[in-house]
């Protein structure tokens, strides 16, 4: 895209070009934010995130309609279609705008040729409105290993898991529990025309109606609150934090936990925050500045202990691993095109071998809370049975507390449609020497 004067659907097309070619919303969309004037970015963010949120339907409904496939160069067509089915089908839009200005886009993308194709396609499928849909992957909208990963793991839960996929994930904050009570600040939301409501299961967690932009949020700025998902939250209830003990949060990036540990105890010793990657930790710097916290952080990978350690154990390390992140898909709808299921079993070997690692940095005595946003068992109960079997004395122990299913080794949360997202928790004490 070299042309800042590309329509808007134009722009979303090129977005999720890059996605089916490995990049996600994350990494794609800022840059594409650019090319459009301020008051038009949100809207071609919620076309990108809601076309990615129904890809594998209004894929399997675009496929149906087209005669043969677009060859490469002109693959970017077929997502611009992918954009108008999804107005069609899921906004108010007006038809007429949506089919006029996706042949407008089609012209500014340098391919009038395919104008009549785009049309006809977007004509018919508004004349006949959806099919129905032909399984459950395009009824559900996720790709077929999921459902079926989804449907084998959790047979009493599979469809109620895929829904809450497709719902858009609620607006919660965590409260600076150095400067404010959670009624403290409920109160001064409510005075601000912001309705909210505390959360179950977080101490801090505070959920909002309805979303709004981060500067509209009192004291934003100042470092009164976060955004941060109730489940990602729960970390600090399971560390056990007192005063003087050395905290480590390895894989911190982007530091909502890492900010979350500070807040909840002050008098915490120290806390080093480890991320692998260089263009992530700035990110918890930045939080950090703002919330007026200090970690000290390092760029290393943890499972590399000998890169990085000094010698000095931890009396706490929360360890919230990389994983498919199939937990949190209502906020990452990407996650369906760029995830596959042969990267399970990779990311499993990766978390055991960053668990081995953290075991050899904790003090004796001392707690390791693991924790993904992940709803698969290979990446959650199950790394926590074959590690207890490699650690002798290794012990497991069960929080008292009132969410998620019982996993025998953890405890699982799953994605809900009107709170938390998806997320697995497992705590580890070492024995005392």
């Amino acid at each position: 895209m070299s042309d800042h004067n590309l329509p808007m659907r134009a722009v979303a097309a090129s977005v999720l070009l890059a996605v089916e070619n490995g990049e996600s919303l994350s990494q794609c969309l800022p840059p594409a934010l650019q090319y459009l004037a301020p008051n038009e970015r949100p809207a071609l963010q919620a076309l990108c995130y809601g076309t990615c949120r129904w890809f594998h339907r209004l894929d399997t409904e675009l496929n149906s309609r087209l005669k043969k496939p677009l060859k490469n160069p002109d693959r970017i067509v077929h997502h611009l279609m992918l954009v108008a089915l999804f107005q069609l089908r899921f906004s108010q839009q007006a038809t007429y705008a949506i089919l006029n200005e996706s042949v407008e886009a089609c012209r500014a993308l340098d391919k009038p040729h395919l104008t009549g194709l785009v049309n006809g396609i977007l004509r018919s499928a508004e004349r006949e409105g959806a099919p129905e849909p032909a399984n459950d992957s395009s009824r559900f909208s996720h790709p077929v290993w999921m459902v079926e990963k989804l449907r084998h793991n959790w047979p009493d839960n599979w469809q109620a898991i895929l829904e809450a996929n497709n719902a858009q994930a609620p607006m919660t904050l965590r409260v600076n529990a150095l400067r404010f009570s959670r009624d403290n600040y409920l109160a001064v939301l409510n005075e601000a025309g912001i309705e909210a409501t505390a959360t179950a299961f977080a101490p801090y967690g505070i959920q909002l109606s309805r979303p709004v932009q981060v500067d509209q949020l009192p004291w934003f700025a100042e470092g009164a609150v976060s955004v941060q998902d109730e489940a990602a939250q729960l970390c600090t209830t399971l560390l056990d934090l007192a005063p003087g003990q050395r905290v480590l949060d390895a894989c911190a990036a982007p530091g909502g936990k890492t900010c979350a540990i500070l807040e909840s105890q002050a008098g915490l010793a120290e806390v080093v925050a480890i991320d692998e990657s260089a263009a992530r930790l700035p990110r918890v710097q930045e939080n950090l500045d703002r919330l007026d916290l200090h970690a000290e952080l390092v760029q290393a990978d943890a499972a590399d202990t000998e890169s990085w350690w000094d010698g000095q154990p931890f009396d706490r390390i929360l360890l919230d691993v990389p994983c498919s992140a199939s937990g949190v898909i209502r906020r990452h709808p990407d996650i369906k095109l760029l995830r596959r299921e042969t990267d399970v079993v990779p990311l499993a070997g990766i978390q055991l071998g960053l668990m081995e690692a953290m075991w050899s940095v904790l003090k004796p005595g001392g707690r390791l809370v693991y924790a993904t946003c992940s709803v698969f068992p290979q990446e959650n109960h199950r790394i926590i049975r074959r590690f207890l079997k490699q650690k002798n004395g290794a012990t497991l122990i069960a929080p008292d507390v009132q969410w998620g299913f019982d996993m025998g080794a953890g405890r699982q949360l799953l994605p809900d449609p009107v709170s938390h997202d998806g997320f697995f928790y497992a705590v580890l004490e070492k024995p005392e020497l």
